[in-house]
Order: C-alpha cells, then sequence, then structure tokens
C-alpha cells in the first residue's frame, strides 16, 4: 500500500457539505468515484457511481485534473494506473479491502513459481503488486468472458478470490488453479436464513454476487455483478428480492424501482457483518477534507504502476 499523509480530524466542518463540496469540485476540477458499498450522501454526491469495470473505464476516461475515489485503496490504485499524471485521493487511507489484503505479493510469486507455464488472470480486488505480477485482470462482471477467450489450452491462475474463481469455472467449463482468497462481506450470507426469508416471502428472487459461496449462489434466481444485479432488479416483473451482496446497492435499487421491496440477505450472526467495514469507512466528512486539503494522496513506484497497467489495458481490450 503506497500513500501520503492521512487527514487530521477537524470539527470545523461547513454546514452544508454538499454545497461545499460542489464547490470544491468545480475549483479543483475534480470528478468524484463512488462504488455502490458506499453510503448514500455519498453516492448521492457523485459524479458516477458503478463497480469496478464501470469505475476503470471511467477513470480511464475521465478529464477531471482531480480524482476522488470513494472506494477502497484498490480501487484508488487502479485510477492511479490509468492515470498517473493526476491527483488521485481516497477519503480514508484505511479502507482497504478483506480479499486484497489475503494475497500478499510474496506469497502470490512463490504461488506462481509452483505453477509454471500458467496465465494469471487477478480480479481487479487485489493490490497494485498482484495486477503487476497478473497477466490480464478482470471484474465480476467480465470475468467469464475474459476467461472464454483465451485458448483452452493455456493453463490458468485465477486469483485472488475462489469463489469466483469456482464460479468461473462453473460458468466456461474450465480447470482453473484458484487462490484461496475471499471476500469477508460475501462470506457472511447465511444460507439458512435465508430459505427462511423465501419461506417468508415466497414471491421473491434471490440474486446474488457471484463471490457468494455456492450455498448461498445455488439459491439464486440470478447471479451477476453489483451493476448486473441493479439491471436485472429494475428489468424483472418480480416486486420483492432478497440482495445477497453489500446492502449499499440497495440504495440505488430502491431510487431505480421504488415500487418494489428489497431485502439485503442477512448474515450468519445478528450483526451488520453483510455491511463493508472497509467501505463505510469513507465519510461525506472525509470525502470533503480530502478535497480541502488535497490529501490522503494515491501514489505508486513507476515500475509498479507500468507493470500493473499492463494487465489493465489487456481487460479493457477484451471487455
Amino acid at each position: 500500500m503506497f500513500a501520503t499523509a492521512l487527514n487530521k480530524p477537524q470539527n470545523n466542518l461547513p454546514h452544508n457539505l454538499f454545497e461545499e463540496i460542489s464547490k470544491l469540485k468545480k475549483e479543483l476540477n475534480a470528478v468524484i468515484l463512488a462504488h455502490y458499498y458506499q453510503d448514500s450522501d455519498i453516492q448521492d454526491i457523485a459524479d458516477y457511481i458503478g463497480d469496478s469495470l464501470g469505475l476503470s473505464q471511467q477513470a480511464a476516461n475521465t478529464n477531471a485534473d482531480v480524482i476522488v475515489f470513494a472506494g477502497v485503496h484498490f480501487m484508488a490504485e487502479t485510477a492511479k494506473i490509468l492515470n498517473p499524471h493526476k491527483l488521485v485521493l481516497l477519503p480514508d487511507l484505511d479502507a482497504g479491502c478483506s480479499l486484497a489484503d489475503s494475497c500478499t505479493p510474496a506469497e502470490f510469486k512463490a504461488f506462481k513459481e509452483a505453477h509454471p507455464g500458467h496465465l494469471v488472470v487477478s480480479y481487479v480486488n487485489c493490490t497494485a503488486e498482484i495486477k503487476a505480477m497478473s497477466d490480464i485482470i478482470c471484474t465480476s462482471s467480465n470475468a467469464v468472458k475474459i476467461v472464454q477467450q483465451i485458448p483452452e489450452d493455456q493453463p490458468i491462475i485465477f486469483a485472488p478470490d475462489r469463489n469466483l474463481g469456482r464460479y468461473v469455472m462453473e460458468q466456461t467449463g474450465r480447470d482453473l488453479v484458484l487462490w484461496q482468497g475471499s471476500c469477508m462481506v460475501h462470506e457472511t450470507f447465511s444460507e439458512k436464513k435465508i430459505v427462511q426469508l423465501q419461506v417468508e416471502y415466497p414471491e421473491a428472487e434471490v440474486i446474488a454476487h457471484p463471490e457468494c459461496e455456492s450455498s448461498v449462489l445455488r439459491h439464486a434466481t440470478y447471479i451477476g455483478s453489483t451493476t448486473a444485479l441493479l439491471k436485472y432488479s429494475q428489468e424483472s416483473q418480480i416486486k420483492d428480492f432478497i440482495v445477497a451482496t453489500e446492502p449499499g446497492i440497495i440504495h440505488q435499487m430502491a431510487k431505480a424501482a421504488p415500487d418494489k421491496h428489497f431485502i439485503p440477505a442477512p448474515a450468519i450472526n445478528n450483526c451488520a457483518c453483510n455491511e463493508c467495514p472497509h467501505m463505510r469507512l469513507n465519510t461525506l466528512e472525509k470525502l470533503y477534507l480530502a478535497m480541502k486539503n488535497k490529501t490522503p494522496e494515491i501514489t505508486l513506484p513507476e515500475d509498479i504502476r507500468a507493470a500493473a497497467l499492463k494487465p489493465i489495458q489487456r481487460m479493457l481490450a477484451m471487455s
């Protein structure tokens, strides 16, 4: 993880943060990119809301001088990889990712060496160092399409999410060597409680992200990326949905289809474990301070950035 100084807490915040952030956007020629898993107020102030692929594409095409990334660290790193000469800000540097953290460079280097001749396809939810060791990056929305374009006789390492990798194997019929990483949020959903909800709401459909465990996915009517889940819920004639992904997306689902009922899939314990604690570290106050102070800034060593750029460009070309 590479970055500069952290935000320092300040109490002299303006009364109307939305108004002040809008002013700063104009002054800085800034764009605010927000993931669907961010708090609703951040989603509402963002210029673009999306999943990993959409955010990567927006970051690649922006004309802004400053990119404010309301997401987690690997997402802001991706924006910096694509925009080396732009100022990239992350409201809270501690907004990491349990999945990205599960795949360290030293361990992954040894893993690659143990599987010579394998092409490395890495899910975008990984650090810049892991991207630099990869051949192609993918997202949950294009992972199947990416693997389908690779010759069948080419052995593949898929990292770091084993659940997404397992789903890709089922959809493509390919035998992938899986790094055994996972997302703490998508592994907290309770199959038992989802079945109980299906009994309570017999007309409801379960829609799920492919990072969920197979025990959850087998109950899903539809499996897809965050954007795909949003689109499906809008277009479906069904009125009730049990949503098995981080519940931040429900804000956009409810805005797009206010006549429908969205039920967050429950976690195993009676907790808010289905909310990503890293995503929720970003707040509107921290976003304002990041823009006001132009820090925390995401920086990367040029050799890492250049090496990580190539597999991202391959992904964008194959998407």
